[in-house]
Order: C-alpha cells, then sequence, then structure tokens
C-alpha cells in the first residue's frame, strides 16, 4: 500500500476552514474547498478519496522533471492539435483529483478527453501522463498506476529515479502493459506520432533524449 505523508499541513488555511491533512478521506467538494484556503501549500492530491500530500521537491526529482518536460514541450512545439500541462489538477472522477507531473492531451475539436470545465478547472481523462517518482515503492507506481489505468489514460510513463528506470504503459483492454523498446532502443508512442524516447539517453540525464531532436 502506498505511504502517506503523514506530516502536518504546511500551510496555515482560512479562518473557518479546516486545513488539508495528509491522509485525511475527503470528498471533492471538500477536497477542493480546503485546499483554496490554503492557498500557501503548492500541492496536494486527492486519491480514491484520500489526501496526499508530497514532500518538498528534491534535485533527484526537479532535474528529471524538467528533462521530461522539455521533451514534451519540444513535441509539442511541432504537433498541432494538442495541449500540455505541468502540475496542473485534474478532475479525473468524484475520488480522484491528482495533479500530474506532465500531462499531454489532444485537443477536443481533435477527439480528445480533456476538456476545461465551467470551474476552470481540467476535468475527464489526458491520453498520455508522466510521473517523476522516487522508487518501485512509490504511489505514483501503485495507486496512481491503477487510478490512470481505471479512468482511461491510455498511456503512462514513470521515472523511477532511484531505481534508475523509466516505465512507459499503454492501456490494452484496460490493462497497462509495458511499450517495448525497439532494437535501435527507442520506445515510441501509440498514441502520439513520433514521440520518441531513447530511454538510455534520458537515464543518463542527456537532453538529446529524443532522436528527431539531436539530428546526426
Amino acid at each position: 500500500m502506498a505511504i502517506v505523508n503523514s506530516g502536518a499541513a504546511t500551510a496555515p488555511s482560512a479562518v473557518g476552514v479546516p486545513a488539508l491533512e495528509a491522509g485525511d478521506h475527503l470528498t471533492r467538494a471538500e477536497f477542493e474547498r480546503r485546499y483554496k484556503a490554503m492557498p500557501g501549500l503548492k500541492k496536494a492530491e486527492l486519491l480514491e478519496g484520500v489526501v496526499y500530500m508530497p514532500s518538498p521537491v528534491k534535485p533527484l526529482h526537479g532535474g528529471p522533471h524538467i528533462l521530461l518536460a522539455g521533451w514534451i514541450t519540444y513535441y509539442l512545439a511541432q504537433t498541432p492539435g494538442l495541449d500540455a500541462a505541468d502540475n496542473t489538477t485534474v478532475r479525473l472522477d468524484d475520488v480522484n483529483e491528482p495533479q500530474p507531473d506532465l500531462l499531454l492531451a489532444l485537443q477536443p475539436v481533435a477527439g480528445g478527453q480533456l476538456y476545461i470545465d465551467e470551474d476552470g478547472y481540467y476535468a475527464g481523462t489526458p491520453e498520455f501522463v508522466a510521473e517523476v517518482a522516487a522508487s518501485s515503492v512509490s504511489y505514483d507506481v501503485h495507486a496512481k498506476l491503477h487510478i490512470y489505468q481505471r479512468n482511461g489514460v491510455r498511456e503512462y510513463l514513470i521515472w523511477r529515479t532511484r531505481d534508475g528506470e523509466i516505465d512507459w504503459f499503454r492501456l490494452e483492454k484496460g490493462e497497462y502493459v509495458p511499450i517495448a523498446v525497439d532494437g535501435g532502443g527507442i520506445t515510441k508512442s501509440s498514441v502520439f506520432p513520433g514521440l520518441w524516447l531513447d530511454r538510455a539517453a534520458l537515464l543518463k540525464r542527456d537532453g538529446c533524449n529524443s532522436p528527431s531532436a539531436c539530428p546526426n
């Protein structure tokens, strides 16, 4: 089972509104009410009705995060009809409101399932989510994987920084299966044509992690 950060809330809440606490069991509406009342809080997520509050970000997370963001941004700049976001809340369903490290989605006019609702939040399901996790025991690898799978996120990438591994899954018949690496060491998205990844280069923190970004 994933470990919930059990520390106290890190920012004061508005008068009369209880502070968010890791491990709280809340409805999505109550989670949002308490989150909004704590403007100093940088990240909290609701997963299966339970509040998760990650620890402050360290270089082990921040460095890989910016490399993944650069990879996605490069692809976004060359591909019309897409939206991408960094650390943005998504209303997946009534008990799940994650804040993925990165997401990539088809715009609704292009057949995408993610949209901006009447409250200004993302709602629905992005086609691709990427998370940076410390290791295989992380809740990104367990709780979030099952939540994204159940909600129909078509591809899910996890960079396990302490393990030195990158897992990239695609949804097949309702289950995540690993995307195979081809003979050249490249992993290719089955949803977004041309979104390719050289895992070995990325794990070495080489900026040329996308073959198209660094031509010979």
